[in-house]
């Protein structure tokens, strides 16, 4: 968690104290978000922040999600949440228009008419401490943990991507089962690439889309990677280019990837809160949002 340079600033975030009943404004809780997520972490092509909302307005029922579709958003709305805060932007793409003839119009028109603002953590929480690669490396056990590509605007611990080490080693098919039992269940499973009799301890993650990193991770001689949305090409040439089979590939949901932080972001931004004498309701939103409904495989 950052923490403000000058004492004083940071016995409150700044804003004011809360109100009598201990609902804190909007604005305040983007001051809580920007201590546990600062914005200056996000890649510069990102789109984090605040997208919709005014600042004055009281917050008392957040919800967490991964995306922010029409259905997430309508069940925000339902629960009488004030603030639906998303791993993936709504707007990344420049737009036009939000015309309700959308998708993503209508849920910008359903935000603003059901009173609840949007918020979007992204690559900000992706290379934040306690962040999604953060917890996806504490679930899988993982120890000796540091950066896989570090932030050249945050501390040490903190970049794009972890790698650390098991406990013990244990063969890549145990490993993948157990990757596999951590995540929530959607219909594409886990993909493997490597011999699941092949041993492994040296492991990398990275939440969300991480072929980007497939030559970080070789270089720093992982023996497994774990990501999401390895693409053909990327993942061939990675096979080819690797040492004895590794580093071994585990490829996973981009959507149970980054749900995972999900529990652990709510828990944090409701204790940052709380130090600061503010009552807010936070759940997770339940919703699944991978895109896949099924899939078919061949037979024995």
């Amino acid at each position: 968690m950052h923490k403000e340079q000058d004492g004083a600033a940071a016995d409150r975030p700044r804003g004011g104290a809360p109100a009598a009943d201990g609902t804190p404004t909007l604005g305040q809780v983007l001051l809580a978000i920007e201590e546990l997520w600062p914005a200056s972490l996000a890649e510069d092509w990102d789109a984090v922040g605040l997208v919709a909302g005014r600042p004055g307005s009281p917050v008392r029922r957040i919800v967490f999600a991964v995306d922010p579709t029409v259905e997430v958003v309508r069940d925000a709305v339902s629960r009488g949440a004030d603030l639906l805060i998303t791993h993936h932007p709504l707007l990344l793409r420049p737009v036009h228009g939000v015309a309700a003839t959308s998708a993503k119009g209508e849920a910008v028109h359903s935000l603003i008419e059901g009173g609840c603002a949007l918020v979007t953590t992204h690559t900000n929480a992706d290379s934040a401490v306690g962040g999604v690669s953060d917890v996806l490396a504490d679930i899988l056990g993982l120890t000796d943990v540091e950066p896989l590509a570090p932030s050249g605007a945050g501390l040490p611990e903190e970049g794009i991507g972890r790698i650390g080490l098991l406990p013990h080693s244990q063969t890549l098919g145990d490993f993948a089962a157990r990757v596999f039992g951590a995540l929530p269940a959607v219909a594409g499973g886990v993909r493997v690439a490597g011999d699941p009799a092949g041993l492994v301890r040296r492991v990398a993650v990275c939440g969300g889309a991480g072929d980007s990193l497939l030559g970080v991770v070789r270089n720093a001689g992982a023996d497994v990677y774990v990501t999401a949305d390895l693409r053909h090409h990327p993942a061939s040439e990675a096979r080819e280019a690797s040492e004895e089979g590794r580093p071994y590939l585990v490829d996973v949901s981009h959507f149970a990837s980054e749900w995972l932080w999900l529990p652990a972001a709510a828990e944090a931004l409701r204790n940052v809160l709380r130090d600061h004498d503010f009552d807010v309701e936070i759940a997770v939103s339940g919703i699944n949002t991978d895109p896949w409904d099924f899939v078919l495989t061949p037979g024995p």
